[in-house]
């Protein structure tokens, strides 16, 4: 949301960006000095009070909110403020597959559908970051497909090849070293970097190669004893989070991408933007629409170990062209998602 609010801005648009008082917010230095940023109270009835206040005063054309109780209170502070602002919610998940919506207690799935359904009936337009996405949440909610708009998110941005061609300060990566499998994202359950392990653990046995895994979480501790007990702990680094991944991904010799659901990975399309061949899960949803069913990387199931190691060693032996990479990943620029949302909303270019 940071990046649109910063490109909506820059193509000449007045934009606000309201956050919640909670702390401090590491992703808003990359919001832009020509967005004003306003802080709204913490305390949740004064946070939607401040809401309204800001709606009567300022009258937006259009509120978006991105985030579940955020997407709430964007729809009760439209109706409470009654000044012709209208609201649009982002997906950027796919529903169904989280763990309250795919559960074992059917009352409970029922409850958070009937609640998803009321929510997204409020309001005037929804954007969904994948066709997958879109598809699942007209199921979910019983939204007409054809009214659910899809804008690829804006991974591309301006600095894209200055940092790319950064230095990459990892040794491994370094000229003359052993080609490097690369997984990044939060080291979480839902990533799945275990099964990442044991594939390119797989791999090393028949190849010389290292796997390096960028990002932090509470998975840390398990996957390190994994590595151990896989007999690859010296050919593992797990360095934490980096504040600039695309020296690694463009130094990588295949990027891999585990995880058992997505939206639309970033990780993914920044890999391909970097010229990087990629493997990747067909999980819900994403990576077949940036992969195009398997066209620019090989698309494996879910958990399994077996295929995955088999598709690295296929992408390993036989890379795709980096240009041919790179141009598949040429509609995730910021400019154009700009203007994705700026059509949904109605609002006329500039």
């Amino acid at each position: 949301m940071v990046v649109l609010a910063s490109g909506f801005a820059a193509l000449g648009y007045r934009t606000d960006f309201l956050v919640a008082e909670t702390g401090d917010l590491p992703y808003l230095q990359h919001l832009a000095p020509t967005v004003r940023l306003l802080r709204l109270p913490a305390e949740r009835a004064r946070q939607f009070q401040a809401t309204v206040d800001y709606l009567r005063r300022e009258r937006p054309a259009v509120l978006m909110s991105a985030k579940g109780k955020d997407d709430r209170q964007a729809v009760a502070a439209r109706d409470a403020a009654a000044v012709g602002t209208r609201v649009f919610l982002r997906c950027g998940i796919h529903l169904s597959s989280r763990p309250k919506m795919s559960g074992a207690n059917p009352l409970r799935r029922w409850w958070h559908r009937r609640d998803i359904r009321r929510l997204y009936a409020r309001t005037d337009g929804v954007i969904c970051v994948s066709d997958g996405v879109a598809d699942d949440l007209a199921e979910v909610t019983g939204l007409a497909r054809a009214g659910i708009a899809v804008v690829r998110n804006p991974t591309i941005l301006a600095d894209f090849a200055a940092l790319s061609a950064a230095a990459n300060p990892h040794p491994w990566f370094a000229p003359g070293q052993a080609p490097v499998i690369l997984g990044a994202g939060s080291l979480a359950p839902v990533k799945r970097f275990d099964d990442l392990m044991q594939a390119a653990a797989r791999v090393m046995a028949e190849t010389d190669c290292r796997l390096v895994i960028l990002g932090e979480g509470k998975e840390r501790d398990n996957l390190t004893r994994l590595a151990a007990r896989l007999g690859i702990a010296e050919r593992v680094d797990l360095p934490g989070f980096v504040t600039n991944v695309l020296p690694y991904m463009r130094d990588a010799a295949v990027f891999v991408l585990a995880s058992e659901r997505e939206g639309s990975p970033n990780v993914l399309t920044e890999a391909l933007a970097c010229g990087t061949p990629a493997v990747a899960t067909d999980c819900p949803s994403g990576p077949r629409e940036i992969l195009a069913g398997g066209r620019y990387g090989p698309l494996v199931p879910i958990g399994d170990i077996d295929a995955m190691q088999r598709a690295i060693r296929q992408v390993l032996a036989q890379p795709l062209a980096a240009d041919e990479l790179r141009a598949a990943v040429a509609e995730y620029t910021l400019e154009r998602a700009c203007r994705g949302y700026l059509q949904t909303f109605g609002i006329a270019a500039k």
